[in-house]
This record gives C-alpha cells, sequence and structure tokens, in this order.
C-alpha cells in the first residue's frame, strides 16, 4: 500500500553527555521515530487483508439467485420472488460475473433495474447484484451506492450491514478515495458500529489526506479509550499519534504521547525524546543542574560512571547526602559503578557520602534551628523528608517558600520533589503545576507531572 503521509517525525537534538552545564547536545536518532509509514500501519489493514475480506463479502452477496418466476400475490413468500425480466437478467450477470465479464454484467444489472413495477424484494436482490459486479470490478461509487441501498433495507441482518459498512470503508480506502472512506467509515462510526478495523481506516484515511488534526483525535480517543478499559495502548497507534502531534507542532501533547511511549514500553530511546523537550529551554537557570540530572536519571539516560559521580557530587554540594546516598546506590544497583579503573574513587565517594547521611541525620534539628533564610529552611526540611520525617520536613519547607527563598519556583519544584518522595502524589502535582517562570524550572516540573500521572496509568 502506497502512502502520501510524510514518515515519522525526526526529532534532533536531544540529550547527550556534554560539557558540564550544557543542556542540548545530538542524540543518535532512534530507529524507532524514523521508521516510515508504512512500518506504523497496523497488520490487519492491508491490501491484502481488504482483498480477503472483501471476497468474503462478495461470497455473501453473491448469494444464488431465487427461481425466477412469475410475481404472485399468495403471501410473503409468493412475493419473494423474482418476475421473468428481472431474474433472467440478474442470472446472466450472474454468469457474465463469474466470468469476470464486468462491463457486460453491469450491462446486466441495468437491465434488470430498467424493468417497471419492480417489487421491493427484486430492487433490493438487484442492488445484491451490482453490489457484487461494482466491487469485484473495482468501480468503487457504484458499490458504495449499493451498498448503502441494502444496508438502508430492513431486509438486511444487523451483522451483515457492519460487514458491508467495513467493506464500503475497505475499498474506498484501497481505491485511495480517503475522503470517501473518511465519510463511510464516520457515518458507521456515529451509528454505534464499534468495528476496530474501521478505526483504523479512518485514522490513516486522515492521515493521508494530511488531516493531523483528525487524525490525532481519532487516534487519541483510540489511546484514551485503551488505557481507561485498563488495557496497554498499542505502540503503533501510540507512534501515530506522535507522529500526528509532530506535524501539527503540538509540542505539549506530543510529550505526553511520548511519556505514554516510555510508560508502556519503556526504552529509554522514547524518554530520551521527553527529556529533549522538557529539558530544551534557552535559558535555563543554573540553580537547576542538580534537576536537569535527576531528570536524566529518571529517563534512564545516565550510562557513564563520571555521570553518577558527577550528579552524586552535586546532590552533596546541594546539602542533600540522603539524595547523594540514593544516586550512587543506583549506580552500583544498575551494574555501571564498581567494575572499571575508577572503581576504588567510587568506593571512597561513597563512603564518604555514607558518612555524610549519618552526620547530617544526627544534625537534622541543629540545622533545622540555625535555619534563618527561605533556602536554607527548604534544605533543611527535605533533609528531614529524605530521612522518613515527612510531615516535620514538608511542613519546614513550606515556612521557607513563605520566607521567600533566592527563587520561588525553583523552591516549588524542590518542595513537589519532596512530596512525591514522601509518597503525597496529589499534593506533589499539585505544587509541581503552581511552578511558574521560564527558567525551566516549570518544564522540569512538568516532567515530574507526566511521570507521575503515567506512572499510576501504567499500574492500572
Amino acid at each position: 500500500m502506497s502512502c502520501n503521509g510524510p514518515p515519522l517525525p525526526v526529532v534532533r537534538g536531544a540529550l547527550n553527555d556534554g560539557p558540564r552545564g550544557s543542556i542540548v547536545m545530538p542524540w543518535p536518532i532512534i530507529r524507532a521515530m524514523t521508521r516510515s509509514w508504512k512500518d506504523i500501519q497496523l497488520k490487519n489493514i492491508t491490501s491484502k487483508s481488504l482483498f480477503q475480506l472483501r471476497g468474503r463479502l462478495l461470497a455473501g452477496v453473491m448469494m444464488a439467485l431465487p427461481a425466477v418466476g412469475v410475481f404472485t400475490a399468495h403471501g410473503a413468500h409468493a412475493a419473494d420472488q423474482l418476475g421473468q425480466k428481472v431474474g433472467t437478467a440478474l442470472q446472466k450477470a450472474q454468469t457474465d460475473l463469474a466470468a469476470k465479464k464486468y462491463p457486460q454484467a453491469m450491462a446486466d444489472v441495468n437491465e434488470a433495474d430498467a424493468v417497471t413495477g419492480k417489487t421491493d424484494f427484486e430492487t433490493y436482490t438487484i442492488a445484491q447484484m451490482r453490489a457484487a459486479v461494482a466491487a469485484q470490478s473495482g468501480n468503487v461509487p457504484a458499490a458504495i451506492s449499493a451498498y448503502d441501498t441494502l444496508i438502508a433495507s430492513p431486509r438486511t441482518p444487523a451483522a451483515t450491514k457492519e460487514q458491508m459498512a467495513l467493506a464500503e470503508g475497505s475499498m474506498a480506502f484501497t481505491a485511495k478515495d480517503y475522503p470517501t472512506a473518511v465519510k463511510v467509515t464516520e457515518k458507521y462510526i456515529k451509528a454505534g458500529g464499534k468495528n476496530p478495523q474501521m478505526l483504523t481506516i479512518l485514522i490513516q484515511a486522515y492521515y493521508l489526506q494530511h488531516d493531523y488534526a483528525n487524525a490525532a483525535r481519532v487516534q487519541k480517543a483510540q489511546v484514551d479509550d485503551a488505557i481507561k478499559a485498563g488495557a496497554k495502548p498499542v505502540e503503533n497507534q501510540l507512534l501515530l499519534l506522535a507522529t500526528c502531534q509532530a506535524q501539527l507542532k503540538d509540542n505539549s501533547a506530543l510529550t505526553k504521547t511520548y511519556v505514554l511511549l516510555a510508560t508502556y514500553y519503556p526504552k529509554p530511546d522514547y524518554w530520551a525524546q521527553v527529556v529533549h523537550s522538557v529539558l530544551s529551554v534557552p535559558n535555563m537557570a543554573p540553580g537547576l543542574r542538580l534537576d536537569i540530572d535527576r531528570v536524566r536519571l529518571e529517563a534512564g539516560l545516565v550510562k557513564t560512571p563520571a555521570e553518577y559521580m558527577d550528579i552524586t557530587e552535586l546532590a552533596m554540594q546541594a546539602g542533600l547526602p540522603q539524595l547523594a546516598l540514593d544516586i550512587i546506590n543506583q549506580g552500583y544497583s544498575t551494574g555501571v559503578l564498581g567494575h572499571d579503573a575508577s572503581a576504588p574513587r567510587e568506593e571512597k565517594l561513597k563512603a564518604l557520602v555514607t558518612q555524610g547521611v549519618t552526620d547530617r541525620k544526627a544534625g537534622l534539628d541543629a540545622a533545622a534551628a540555625q535555619a534563618t533564610t527561605g533556602n536554607a529552611m527548604l534544605t533543611a526540611g527535605y533533609n528531614y523528608v529524605l530521612a522518613g520525617q515527612a510531615d516535620k520536613g514538608l511542613a519546614l519547607m513550606q515556612q521557607g517558600l513563605a520566607r521567600g527563598p533566592s527563587d520561588v519556583n525553583i523552591g516549588r519544584l524542590h518542595l513537589g520533589l519532596a512530596q512525591a518522595a514522601a509518597g503525597r502524589k496529589a499534593a506533589a502535582i499539585a505544587t509541581f503545576n503552581s511552578v511558574e517562570g521560564t527558567n525551566g524550572a516549570r518544564d522540569i516540573a512538568q516532567f515530574w507531572v507526566l511521570k507521575l500521572n503515567a506512572a499510576s496509568a501504567a499500574a492500572h
């Protein structure tokens, strides 16, 4: 199946290790996001599958014609007979269709349709044969018109109507008549149809007309329904949604879709896209260096011993030894630390950090008593939280915010992180959402909102 839509977006400039203080460096282009449109189409929507489906539908339409006879009025069964003229023309159409003489078969159908005084049954049977001839010969408009007649008829069973609607959409899509494919599939869905194939046809028909807004709308609804039902959204559907959002330059929605990709399909490359979009702030505040690295840690993008060591030292410099210990322990648990020539230095740093934790725990109350500035109160309170005294620590951090730190938005960001560490998810999200400004703190806070919400979605 050919495609006219653009390939999936190539997102350049994601994070990589660079000089301290640098934020954006080129990241290897991820394979998943450079696949073509053809690669991300669902497997059940292919020309072959649509042809097979249409063949099954035609088999149902091309039922054996009723016996030709003279119209009588002896009740319902007698009425469901074909008159001589209609029956003869339709039997000839059936023979010509079997021989693939499509123009002659359609002429036979037209001959039957030209008979005056036809019964409802004759009209219905003519529509059946017209649908069969038109579909098999590739005359999409004629086939859809005939199927519309059959779908509107009370003679057609409900299950067959659904098959016919699917045939309409699949034929129009295969013929690259995307406006018609959209029209018939939208009509089917509005009537309550639930076949997921029709949704796929609709989304792709919108996409291939470059109607990315509607493609994203329908695809997002499908993803949302899957999540609401407790199911795992299909990766290709999420990738297609991301493609549409990239075309629309809807970066906020695109970031959320990357979060879902990374949550349900935990590949570092997906989180790399999230981190790139979050941290691509031109005036990122120097005071957010540790917070930037914490985002990278959470996204699984910290890979080298040097990175773990640097981030551990940053946490120590920030006066948060327990956080530093958690970071260096993560480096050991992931197998990054403790193996190469720098292992002795790593062990020495860990011992220093461990001692720092012991000293800080012993002096928590003294540090809190000596904290007179907003920044100092925030740090002292955060240490209480990390030491397991959440209520005391969070209250002290609130006091620090009220006292006025050097940057209130960075202070709110750190309060949100402390609330998240204490298991206060709702409070953390509310605090993160209160972060404002353009220095990067708000972008980092929104990353944690997305992360917390995505974790909840994955847990259900």
